[in-house]
């Protein structure tokens, strides 16, 4: 099968590499869609280390191949949770997988997205409604992560909440944080259409471009915030600004991912008892896991989420779909690879 491997900042290769076999109770996923993460957009620039897989793990595809003591049936529409865990430590049996100390990831440890084929356990498959095409379907994996985040923030009935930046993950978040019951969704972004997407998704105030923390920090000052959701990571200073904006004993959660150590008021965190929680991945409470969830908000209106897909790239350009991702103002915010 064909691969996509970044063999050095800035550049991927597409190769061909071993087309995976089922092993008992995997799958083998013919790769429809897959997203290009901002994790992605890191390694692609230098600040983190490059995988020595195929990367790529926001994916949808189709059941190809299945190996014995598997249910899943050849032909069935999926999106996958992109990890395989030991399901037998303190975190896997409390439903923490996302802590899993065994935890392997599609794109990281495994041949991930950026390919035409992916190997799975069975019991990362998550089934997608007749209504969600593939494309929508690949943004299962981010819905996923900002719905843990609303939950990792402790969102309830009637809250005001703060979603710092509006990359994917923020707009998200945006419908996480009122699916949780959040009256009021207050959203930053650097770039007009990604403020109009945040007004589409629910936003009911959109701070824009350099003034933003300012606007914000004087926003807070007559209304009190009591979550944020902070998605921007890099080298940005949100987590500082997250402190400023919530409340007193209000509820902060951490998502975005940093390549600098941040600084923020450990004195102001102290005094306000401010809860920080880091929030990674996804996991599962009781029956429900936060991937189901997301899949099902993405079936519930599907047609709602389609214009944060705002370019797709076949796997053989898989280099212009990054720079596109990189590049704002070409108006990106999700940009697709399509292996097939």
């Amino acid at each position: 099968m064909k691969g996509a491997l970044c063999t050095r900042p800035g550049t991927f290769e597409l190769r061909e590499i071993e087309t995976p076999s089922p092993a008992p109770g995997d799958v083998v996923v013919r790769v429809r869609s897959c997203g290009i993460c901002g994790s992605d957009l890191h390694y692609f620039n230098g600040a983190f280390r490059l995988p020595s897989v195929c990367p790529g793990h926001e994916i949808s595809g189709e059941v190809a191949a299945v190996g014995p003591n598997v249910a899943a049936r050849v032909g069935d529409r999926v999106a996958l949770e992109p990890r395989s865990v030991c399901r037998e430590c303190w975190c896997c049996r409390t439903g923490n997988l996302q802590v899993c100390a065994a935890a392997r990831f599609l794109g990281d440890a495994d041949h991930g997205g950026f390919a035409e084929y992916v190997r799975i356990p069975e019991y990362a498959l998550v089934p997608v409604p007749p209504a969600v095409d593939f494309e929508v379907a690949a943004l299962a994996e981010p819905m996923a992560v900002a719905v843990h985040a609303a939950r990792v923030a402790q969102v309830a009935l009637g809250d005001r909440v703060v979603v710092l930046g509006a990359g994917t993950i923020g707009l998200l978040a945006v419908v996480a944080a009122k699916t949780a019951g959040a009256g009021e969704v207050w959203c930053t972004a650097r770039h007009p259409h990604q403020r109009a997407a945040a007004e589409s998704l629910g936003a009911s105030k959109v701070f824009l471009g350099p003034e933003a923390r300012r606007q914000l920090q004087a926003a807070a000052r007559q209304q009190v915030v009591d979550a944020v959701i902070e998605t921007v990571g890099g080298a940005a200073d949100t987590i500082a600004e997250a402190v400023e904006v919530v409340r007193p004993q209000g509820a902060i959660a951490v998502l975005g991912v940093f390549t600098v150590m941040p600084a923020f008021n450990a004195l102001a965190l102290i005094a306000k008892e401010v809860r920080m929680f880091g929030s990674a991945t996804y996991g599962r409470v009781g029956a429900r896991t936060d991937f189901e969830l997301a899949v099902r908000l993405l079936g519930e209106q599907p047609e709602r989420f389609r214009p944060l897909l705002t370019h797709r790239v076949p796997l053989s350009e898989i280099a212009r779909g990054f720079e596109t991702a990189i590049n704002k103002r070409s108006g990106s915010i999700k940009v697709l690879i399509q292996p097939a």
